[in-house]
């Protein structure tokens, strides 16, 4: 079947028993956040990567996707926009639930900045829990409007570096505050001079909690 997002596939040498789904930030693509995948497919060989593109061009970078779009700063519209973004991924989820004959429980979400936050929306307010939940450089959305509708406690793990100038790092701390309170199993870790990029020691330290969790 063809998904309804354009997706970078990365196959495993082994037979399919879990996946991990791959949301790139805003401006990029499903090929930027795959290469993640070219270290850590290694270390778990029953797993297929999957990287969608975001089914909207970037307002600002017509070379690239987004989630939803940041160019009005109003938060109302920017919340509008994210809940149809998650229409989009629980449809596209569902597609990889049938080709791959996979569980919310054999499924791994991540992201980076805007994939960040869209990973922890579907995540949190999805019927089932997901296996886990791994974020980079991102941030709750909108904190009254995701605690009106949280279902799940998928557990997670979120990194961020202190020196990040586009998604500042009070953003984790906050977000921590948030999720300890709903009740959210969560880890997270503040990388060292480490601006708005996936890290290898983030890189490294995710790698080590998804195939804690995650059957290979």
């Amino acid at each position: 079947m063809n998904f309804s997002l354009e997706t970078i596939v990365t196959d495993p040498e082994k037979e399919i028993k879990n996946a991990i789904i791959l949301l790139h930030g805003y401006g990029g693509d499903g090929k930027d956040i795959s290469m993640i995948s070219l270290n850590w497919k290694r270390h778990l060989p029953n797993t297929v990567f999957l990287s969608p593109n975001g089914h909207e061009i970037c307002a600002i970078n017509p070379n690239g996707y987004q989630w939803f779009d940041l160019s009005k700063d109003d938060q109302n519209y920017i919340t509008k926009e994210a809940l149809k973004a998650e229409k989009r991924l629980f449809d596209y989820i569902e597609e990889v639930k049938i080709k791959y004959d996979l569980n919310n429980s054999e499924i791994c979400l991540s992201g980076f900045s805007q994939g960040c936050m869209m990973a922890l929306n579907v995540g949190l307010t999805s019927n089932e829990n997901f296996n886990c939940i791994v974020g980079f450089s991102g941030k709750i959305i909108d904190k009254s409007d995701l605690e009106k509708r949280i279902k799940s406690n998928t557990k997670i793990f979120l990194f961020h570096g202190d020196q990040d100038a586009v998604v500042p790092p009070n953003n984790l701390l906050e977000a921590k505050d948030f999720l300890i309170r709903n009740k959210i199993p969560i880890e997270t870790k503040m990388i060292k001079n480490c601006d708005h990029h996936i890290p290898i020691e983030a890189s490294s330290l995710a790698l080590n909690f998804i195939k804690n969790n995650l059957q290979n």
